[in-house]
């Protein structure tokens, strides 16, 4: 058994027998883990836990798989994570009489086979769809305009006319939600025709920056700033590039280097900050040099 008083003792590790403990395989022996953990000799700390407690554990598990998506077994295990927060809210739901994981599977399954009817209705001679993919998508956005309208006509103060982008949420990461109300748009017609238009576009936004960055008014020059990358996210959906993914592999790039700078700064003995702009430059582009592998570069 684990010390609490010593950090480094972690105990046994081993898995005990879940058949021996009577859980079940499965989804079903998930929700029997979650059930112990929430009964009255259960464990105290998943006890305390609301829904509001346990937002920013479920946005952090999220941005664990996004990191993990490249290794499959890291993959699995995050993935693993997140399941597990979607059968903790279940769980609470479920003590306060609302939902159980049941209907939350209950309810997926039934709107992923209403807005396939392609798949689960009619199909060609050859039991093919008798859809394109973009037609797919154009497909999904008037069944959920569809059933949008049938939950507004439960709710008097719901708008009359369309809001496609309403169910994109607010707190998506600014990127992400640029491109899901830009893809929206666009199965709605509302988009340029080619990458061109787009870039013709980010012409028009810049001439805008510039003049308000003249201006000197810092909320114009924000919200032209806003319009550059806004635009810049459909010229990368354009060209078949996620902007989020972009950016993150900037972020990477950005690391790495200035990693090497700070540890060229190291083994020179000197301090950060008071290495001039020229010498920190040429460390930056030494880092450069190295990740292309040119044996000119500085160790």
């Amino acid at each position: 058994m684990a010390d609490p008083t010593d950090p480094d003792d972690l105990g046994d590790l081993a898995v005990p027998d879940h058949a021996a403990l009577g859980i079940p395989e499965g989804l079903e022996g998930l929700q029997a883990v979650m059930d112990r953990l929430l009964s009255e000799d259960g464990c105290p700390w998943d006890r305390e836990q609301t829904l509001q407690s346990l937002r920013h554990y479920l946005v952090e598990e999220t941005y664990e798989v996004l990191e993990a998506m490249d290794d499959p077994i890291a993959h699995r295990n995050e993935l693993g994570d997140l399941l597990f927060q979607i059968v903790f809210q279940s769980a609470i739901r479920e003590r306060e009489g609302a939902f159980d994981l049941g209907d939350v599977i209950t309810g997926i399954r039934d709107k992923m086979l209403r807005r396939h009817p392609h798949v689960f209705g009619a199909r060609d001679e050859r039991g093919r769809p008798k859809v394109t993919a973009a037609e797919v998508e154009a497909q999904w956005e008037r069944i959920k305009a569809a059933e949008r309208r049938a939950l507004g006509a439960q709710d008097p103060k719901a708008p009359s006319h369309p809001r496609p982008l309403a169910s994109i949420p607010a707190a998506l990461p600014a990127l992400a939600r640029a491109r899901r109300m830009q893809e929206k748009a666009a199965a709605l017609g509302f988009d340029w025709p080619d990458v061109q238009g787009a870039l013709d576009k980010f012409q028009e936004e810049w001439a805008e920056f510039e003049e308000a960055r003249a201006s000197g008014d810092p909320d114009a020059l924000r919200d032209e700033y806003g319009d550059l990358l806004f635009v810049l996210v459909r010229i990368g959906q354009k060209l078949e590039l996620d902007a989020e993914d972009a950016l993150r592999a900037a972020n990477e790039k950005f690391d790495r280097r200035f990693d090497h700078v700070m540890r060229a700064c190291h083994e020179a003995g000197r301090t950060p900050g008071t290495v001039s702009l020229d010498q920190l430059e040429r460390w930056w582009q030494d880092a450069k040099k190295l990740e292309r592998g040119d044996p000119t570069g500085a160790a």
